[in-house]
């Protein structure tokens, strides 16, 4: 189908208004953290792209910083700057440290600071320039330290077992994850 668009002044800009409208729409309408919905599967996901991450930086580089998560009550997408593809090995240990901090079970802290003592304590901070005068950091033991306002689990133990299905390119110099977990089933005696 092909379709003609008279060029005008006017035109251009009300089609204009009329994106940035139904955009800015659109985004008041999603949860911060990339989240689409508010559910306890979302929080678990959300709360394992910050395993993801600190699983990223020790085995690939401390450069590694998120560019962007996607999070489905299914499925975590988790953009990533990276300048080249991620092993099967690397993956395989990334997916390893990430089931380790789960197994490890441990309770996740939520405390206010501002930034500055934030970023001392050793959070990562990725939109800095964005924040307010005081933050939320959540802790996960010795695994996680990030500051983020998104909901999270309570204990790293509820999440199950991380399975990481797909690392593709993105973009230029941004790599991507998409994983999911998979309930633990119970024991049985």
């Amino acid at each position: 189908m092909y379709v003609s668009v008279m060029n005008s002044g006017k035109m251009q800009k009300d089609l204009m208004l009329h994106i940035q409208q139904k955009s800015k729409a659109g985004a008041e309408h999603k949860f911060k953290g990339g989240l689409a919905e508010a559910t306890d599967e979302t929080a678990k996901l959300h709360t394992a792209t910050h395993l993801l991450q600190a699983a990223l930086r020790k085995v690939l580089d401390e450069s590694v910083a998120q560019r962007g998560p996607n999070i489905t009550a299914e499925r975590l997408r988790f953009d990533f700057s990276f300048p080249r593809k991620v092993t099967p090995e690397e993956l395989r240990e990334v997916e390893k440290l990430v089931n380790e901090a789960i197994d490890a079970g441990v309770d996740i802290t939520c405390e206010e600071m501002t930034v500055p003592e934030a970023l001392a304590r050793g959070a990562i901070g990725l939109f800095v320039d964005n924040y307010g005068e005081r933050v939320k950091v959540y802790t996960m033991g010795d695994y996680s330290c990030e500051i983020c306002g998104g909901p999270h689990a309570a204990n790293t133990g509820e999440l199950g077992t991380f399975k990481i299905k797909k690392e593709e390119a993105s973009s230029a110099g941004v790599r991507r994850i998409k994983a999911v977990l998979i309930p633990k089933e119970e024991k049985k005696d």
